[in-house]
């Protein structure tokens, strides 16, 4: 028997006790050794030290602990050296239960309630869990996830849109509502959160002395699939049902997706975004990705919040745009804080994008995710009258020649730019309405 199918052995024995107590615990990995070795009393002591609880979402957590520990590996060392083996003579299990949890989060202690809760068979969550990584080595068909799009971004490493199936769509979006919906934020994060938006995150800055905003290169495509685990533990869930839930919200796209990159950004770039998509990371386009994102980077935004503060500065946090103001970032000190965050962003996982790097005093235009925040959150006046010259065009020569990105849903793109304007200015939003409804979409 090896040495780790002893140890999870042994945490089943553990976890199958009746009672979370020393005599107990003994006799539970006696009955499953079916002697009383010594080296069990130091082995259930340290247990009980590392362990207030029973971790019943931990079976692997307390296994690997096992196989680590100082009296386990000296047992081991001990019948090596007398050559003969430890093994067990039975085995008992319990079932996983969920750790407690302040979250109002659905409890969901296996796979097959996890199933139940998906309205999926346990073929399907399976399947769509893709532990295997059967997506990844194989070609296109019918069976994948995901359908992938390269968006082009002229002068910058192009960004891949990774489409999940309606299937898969629907299972995340319930992940999404009624699993992370109810997880705590950072405050200051504003996208993707309920009552919060580029707004409010830039309302934040108005009037600021010195402001200074950062960019997270390739936010989504860094974040691993061990963060996302942890998001789902940290909710409560068991060690299988957190892993399964990481399978359903994560994606590595094959390898023939990568080499079809198209051209776009630094040699750099391209390698560390090849590499990322690579591996199990968030899929920018599925519904989960956002509210994981931000979930992801509660530490990193308590970091940052921190450090800000540490200079008298307020930090928000905009997906993976960063923005710091306070009076006390000026000259070398501002060069001294960016340096600052980026040690904290690297030590958390991510990279800055240091050409989009502004740091902009209360003379200059100071902006903060597109908005103008010197006097007011406000839509500068060059993208207010490029959409109205647009909006103009569309109504002389027709929308179909204005189109030249060419949008799928050139009026819903249109109305989505018309929106954002209006939720800042409400005049401005009813000028442009003016001119929009006045194109002929037929």
């Amino acid at each position: 028997m090896t040495r780790t199918a002893l140890a999870s052995g042994l945490s089943h024995a553990l976890l199958a006790s009746p009672e979370w107590a020393f005599d107990p615990l003994v006799d539970a990995c006696g009955r499953a050794l079916g002697s009383r070795p010594g080296w069990l009393w130091p082995l259930v002591d340290g247990v009980l030290d590392a362990y207030r609880r029973p971790p019943r979402d931990a079976h692997r957590e307390l296994a690997r602990w096992i196989e680590h520990s100082s009296a386990f590996q000296g047992a081991l060392e001990s019948a090596h050296e007398s050559q003969r083996e430890i093994s067990l003579v039975h085995l008992e299990t319990a079932p996983a239960r969920m750790a407690p949890t302040s979250a109002a989060v659905p409890s969901i202690d296996g796979l097959g309630e996890l199933a139940d809760f998906l309205e999926v068979t346990s073929g399907q969550l399976d399947w769509l869990t893709d532990i295997a990584h059967f997506n990844r080595r194989t070609r296109r068909g019918r069976l994948h996830h995901y359908s992938y799009d390269w968006l082009v971004r002229p002068g910058r490493a192009p960004r891949l849109l990774e489409v999940p199936t309606p299937r898969m769509r629907r299972v995340q979006r319930r992940v999404l509502r009624d699993i992370l919906g109810p997880l705590p934020l950072n405050d200051a994060a504003h996208g993707f959160v309920p009552g919060r938006s580029a707004i409010s995150g830039a309302s934040a800055h108005v009037g600021a002395h010195t402001l200074i905003t950062l960019d997270l290169s390739t936010f989504f495509a860094r974040v691993p699939a061990r963060r996302v685990y942890s998001v789902f533990r940290q909710a409560g869930y068991p060690e299988a049902v957190a892993h399964a839930l990481t399978g359903l919200c994560t994606h590595a796209v094959p390898t023939w997706v990568g080499a079809r990159m198209p051209p776009g950004g630094s040699p750099e770039e391209r390698a560390a975004l090849r590499d990322a998509i690579s591996r199990s990371h968030l899929p920018q386009g599925s519904p989960t990705s956002p509210a994981l994102s931000n979930l992801t980077v509660r530490r990193l935004d308590s970091r940052l919040t921190g450090w800000a503060a540490a200079s008298g500065a307020i930090y928000t946090r905009y997906a993976d745009d960063l923005a710091f103001s306070g009076s006390g970032l000026r000259g070398r000190a501002a060069v001294s804080f960016i340096s600052g965050v980026d040690r904290i962003v690297r030590a958390e996982g991510h990279v800055l994008n240091r050409s989009k790097t502004r740091i902009a005093a209360r003379g200059a235009r100071q902006s903060v995710t597109g908005l103008v925040v010197n006097d007011g959150p406000a839509v500068d006046r060059p993208t207010f009258d490029e959409l109205k010259a647009l909006l103009h065009n569309c109504v002389v020569h027709g929308p179909a020649s204005q189109n030249r990105a060419g949008h799928p849903d050139f009026r819903a793109h249109l109305l989505g730019r018309l929106n954002w304007i209006a939720s800042v200015s409400q005049t401005r939003g009813t000028r442009l309405r003016r001119d929009f409804d006045r194109i002929d979409w037929s």
